[in-house]
């Protein structure tokens, strides 16, 4: 047969809870709390730069908080932190989403941050490629102007190209022609 012992009749004959001891300054604090505030924000964040950052900032808030009672540190502290977390896994899928291109904003694919720009090199090289057609196409006749000018660089087809100068279809070919035969030859002296 069991034996148990007689249950408490009265809140008195209670064994009472220990207290927690409260830390003795805003340091001691901080420095107990870290390892778990740091492990708390990084299973909310999944990257450790973002999670130190945000138990470094919550850290940081809680100095301005000193005066307040021993007691209400650690419920003020992780309401900071939680705060913290949540408001940079916001920033960062809105960040991610803004960068993301517009093609392939339904599919989950990485970022894409190369620059395709020309480089300083290739922008001075275009920037001479085109004085040099510029000063081409005012070397030419006007209406082999007009004809590359409207076909070319306009890119209209030849009916349109014709109304536009008020000649026919045959003419803007001829005007073409002789102005592609000059632009050519007068590239290749300036190469």
């Amino acid at each position: 047969m069991l034996v148990s012992s007689p249950l408490p009749s009265t809140d008195a004959d209670l064994p009472a809870t220990p207290e927690v001891a409260l830390p003795v300054s805003l340091d001691a604090f901080l420095a107990g709390i870290g390892p778990r505030a740091f492990r708390f924000a990084e299973a909310g964040l999944r990257q450790r730069d973002d999670a130190l950052d945000a138990v470094q900032d919550s850290m940081l808030k809680m100095l301005g908080y000193r005066d307040k009672p021993a007691a209400e540190w650690a419920p003020l502290f992780w309401s900071i932190l939680r705060r913290r977390v949540v408001d940079l896994q916001r920033r960062r899928g809105f960040r991610l989403k803004f960068w993301r291109s517009s093609d392939d904003a339904g599919g989950d694919h990485d970022i894409d941050w190369a620059d395709h720009a020309p480089g300083p090199a290739q922008a001075h090289e275009q920037r001479d490629q085109y004085a040099q057609l510029v000063q081409a196409l005012r070397e030419l006749p006007a209406r082999q102007r007009e004809a590359f000018t409207l076909r070319v660089l306009q890119d209209l087809d030849g009916a349109t190209t014709a109304k536009a100068m008020g000649c026919s279809e045959g003419a803007v070919k001829t005007h073409l022609s002789r102005a592609r035969q000059a632009l050519q030859q007068s590239l290749e002296i300036a190469l």
